[in-house]
């Protein structure tokens, strides 16, 4: 290829689909390189993934036979940081996304990418990094992007070509991914370098690759890092903060956060004060937001205050560690489930109960009908039956009917409680059409509740509501209003358990807590002597309990 002194919109295309090339090919390593015992999806998997929803918004831009790089460069480089803010997985595609957005961003505003107005976008881009972590440390990805800016900022200065910037900052970048486990001891103590700084200098490869047509580099084999003390499937890159106890932290959670800029910083400081390896990307309205946390409903709920949440996503850390090696290969049925559940617990009852699929989704954060449909489609079975366990989900999942080829069929199940009864009836051995009948006969004999809290004044037939009051939530609506949790759920009980009744299902959720289910249990054995309680943890956000009375 000819030497050029700028990349145009081809080679920023060509420079994308290289660095997914690449991260395919370095995954399994750069997932090799991981230190934390928290594995929140791995590096190498979560920067490909990023990479992955870029590549394929160019796909979607303009016509096969034309391509993106038939587009103006503005238009492109604004399609390359939606795609990353939107498909950003982990500490390291958070992170990966808003360089990428920045660094996109400035080349759109200079109007050409060349050696000096590259140089200048890749420090914006490194500043950025480091503004949207909350506690960055050095020996991770931040630091070696610093240096990368760096070296191809002096570069730049003293006249280098654009190939020769883009040199000079991968030489700056290597060097400093070598000296990162001097600089954090977790890496020193494994014998590793960064996995984010590792994967983050294949962009250099893919830009530089793009640009003069020089091969990719090839993934070291793994089983170098594992000899150098690392462990494939432990956890990502020792995330940019600097807190051990990271380790300690159960959940990750992750969502797209829709809010005015200006909240965005009370946001952050919430987060601070739940959390750890946070890491808050984005702008123009559209945050991506990645937290470990002990606490979902607070974490969520700060979201909930700042603006709107979407595509939530919540990891038990400590459940991947102790289940990863022990997933069964699914069989081919007849009929199969997709159900909609939040809170590994209740993740964990409704696969126990035989559903194929667990769609995160609940009170305010509905998954889409293209979700369902998706998980539909992953089923090995001829027939589907869909859960959507919340009333807000039932119109969606009807949906799914018009989106595949499969005979899919609808549990018109409104909450969680019913949909756990509907499942005791399932059969994957029987058609969709019979499995509906049965199940949903099951759910209708469920009485149900929920017990949230307030997140603003309101005025219920219950009676007034003040923000952080909590909540007793029957079918009917808003039943009880009270001071505590214990006290709501009670309150809720007395409503909704009558002398028919046999057995109450009392599913707890992250916020819950021992004090207020002993409250609860000790109320009905006291008040309905003759009714058995079932406790189960469901870890669910935001809900203190769902309860189903039978």
């Amino acid at each position: 290829m000819p030497v050029i002194a700028q990349l145009d919109v081809h080679h920023l295309d060509l420079a994308m689909r290289r660095y997914h090339e690449a991260l395919t090919e370095h995954r399994d390593y750069l997932n090799s390189l991981n230190v934390y015992p928290v594995p929140d999806g791995d590096t190498g998997t979560n920067m490909r993934l990023t990479l992955k929803e870029v590549t394929e918004a160019l796909d979607g831009m303009a016509e096969p036979e034309q391509g993106a790089s038939s587009l103006p460069l503005a238009e492109v480089c604004e399609v390359i940081g939606r795609a990353s803010l939107n498909g950003a997985r982990g500490n390291s595609g958070v992170i990966l996304s808003q360089i990428l957005r920045v660094l996109t961003s400035k080349l759109a505003a200079a109007g050409v990418a060349d050696s000096e107005s590259l140089a200048a976008a890749l420090l914006s881009a490194s500043e950025a990094a480091y503004s949207a972590v909350l506690r960055p440390v050095e020996g991770t990805i931040l630091t070696v992007m610093r240096h990368v800016a760096a070296a191809a900022e002096q570069s730049s200065a003293n006249g280098a070509s654009l190939t020769e910037m883009l040199e000079d900052a991968l030489e700056a970048g290597r060097k400093s991914l070598e000296r990162t486990p001097e600089l954090l001891e977790v890496l020193k103590l494994a014998g590793v370098v960064d996995a984010g700084g590792a994967g983050l200098l294949l962009m250099l490869d893919a830009f530089l690759s793009a640009v003069d047509g020089r091969a990719l580099p090839e993934a070291p084999v793994a089983a170098e890092a594992k000899a150098a003390g690392a462990h494939p499937h432990e956890a990502p890159e020792a995330p940019p903060h600097g807190e051990a106890s990271v380790a300690e932290l159960r959940y990750e959670v992750m969502f797209l956060l829709e809010s005015d800029d200006e909240r965005v910083e009370v946001f952050k400081r919430r987060w601070g004060e739940v959390g750890d390896s946070i890491v808050v990307v984005g702008g123009d309205g559209l945050w991506n937001c990645h937290i470990h946390t002990d606490e979902i409903g607070s974490a969520i709920e700060a979201g909930v205050e700042a603006g709107r949440p979407r595509r939530i996503e919540v990891t038990d850390l400590h459940e991947q560690v102790a289940h990863i090696e022990h997933v069964a290969a699914p069989e081919r049925t007849t009929s199969g489930v997709v159900a909609v559940a939040a809170g590994d617990g209740v993740r964990r009852m409704f696969e126990a109960l035989g559903a194929g699929e667990v769609v995160l989704g609940g009170q305010t954060m509905n998954p889409s009908a293209a979700a369902l449909k998706e998980a539909a489609e992953r089923l090995l079975a001829e027939e589907v039956i869909v859960l959507p366990n919340n009333k807000n989900i039932i119109a969606v999942a009807e949906q799914v009917k018009e989106l595949t080829d499969k005979r899919v069929e609808v549990v018109p199940a409104a909450s969680i409680p019913e949909g756990l009864s509907a499942m005791l009836f399932f059969d994957p051995d029987d058609g969709a059409d019979a499995n509906r009948g049965a199940m949903s006969a099951a759910a209708e004999t469920v009485v149900y509740g929920e017990v949230t809290r307030a997140v603003r004044d309101a005025k219920t037939p219950a009676g007034d509501i003040r923000e952080g009051d909590y909540m007793g939530i029957g079918a009917e609506g808003v039943a009880v209003v009270a001071s505590a949790a214990g006290e709501a759920a009670r309150g809720l009980l007395e409503k909704l358990v009558g002398p028919q009744h046999e057995l109450v299902t009392l599913v707890e959720g992250a916020e819950a807590s021992e004090s207020d289910t002993a409250e609860v249990r000790s109320w009905l054995e006291a008040n309905r002597s003759g009714v058995e309680l079932d406790v189960h943890a469901g870890g669910q956000p935001l809900y203190h309990y769902y309860i189903g009375v039978e």
